[in-house]
């Protein structure tokens, strides 16, 4: 017999009580360097892909210590050609389609 879930309340109502003067506006520039600009990721992981299916919509996510198995990951989405995809690394985020979504326009 499988044990079910303890349940954990959810606060959003104390958030949505606080006063709207509490929080700091921001740019939406600061904000995408903040947040898209300032990622981090572990040392113990070299790249992360994200994959979604062009076909089902389903989207994956692939973590990876050697560079060398992520780049066999990169091939095969390449070859396969059903996937649009975002690879993620210490340094860089990369977007890549294939290209006939960019024939389309």
């Amino acid at each position: 017999m499988s044990k079910k879930k303890p349940y954990f309340p959810n606060n959003w109502k104390k958030l949505k009580d606080v006063p709207e003067e509490l929080f700091e506006d921001i740019d939406f520039e600061d904000f995408m360097d903040w947040k898209i600009g300032g990622y981090e990721i572990p040392s113990s992981v070299s790249c992360i892909i994200r994959e979604q299916n062009l076909k089902t919509g389903k989207v994956k996510e692939y973590v990876y210590q050697r560079n060398s198995a992520a780049q066999r990951k990169i091939k095969q989405l390449m070859d396969t050609g059903e996937s649009e995809f975002v690879v993620c690394d210490e340094h860089n985020v990369h977007h890549l389609y294939p290209k006939h979504l960019d024939e389309e326009d």
